[in-house]
């Protein structure tokens, strides 16, 4: 009985990470192009869509959310991404009413954090609770 021979049958993989027609950039031009902010109909959670100018070397990011009192509600850190279009759900924090304005600051960075390379500020508002939205109290 002869023995069989296996063949290389690899397919090539080709994932594109970034825009086939981006030109990436040097760092010190890579720049935020986008920031939306939108609340999810639960009111405390808020989807987070953030794109990039195309990158050569992976840049770093900071999301903050403060309230009208100027309280940090939700932070997001994002070591060197591979990505230059993301999106990401923010979780706000220790609001007992999340109703009212938000600010997202998105900052941009390598080295330094202080002063970031480049920064957006987005509001974003989440609406009163409609009725019947409100958690049903436990019965007794």
């Amino acid at each position: 009985m002869a023995c069989s021979t296996r063949t290389d049958r690899r397919i090539p993989l080709d994932i594109p990470i970034l825009p086939q027609d981006a030109v990436p950039l040097p760092k010190d031009e890579v720049r935020i192009t986008e920031v939306t902010a939108t609340p999810w109909p639960d009111r405390i959670r808020v989807r987070v869509h953030v794109r990039l100018t195309a990158f050569h070397e992976r840049p770093n990011l900071i999301l903050v959310a403060h309230d009208e009192d100027d309280r940090i509600v939700s932070e997001l850190d994002v070591i060197e991404t591979i990505s230059n279009d993301m999106e990401f759900t923010l979780h706000l924090r220790d609001v007992d009413d999340p109703a009212g304005l938000y600010t997202l600051t998105v900052a941009l960075f390598y080295e330094s954090r202080n002063p970031p390379q480049h920064q957006v500020i987005q509001t974003f508002f989440v609406p009163e609770a409609k009725s019947g939205d409100e958690p049903c109290a436990s019965e007794t």
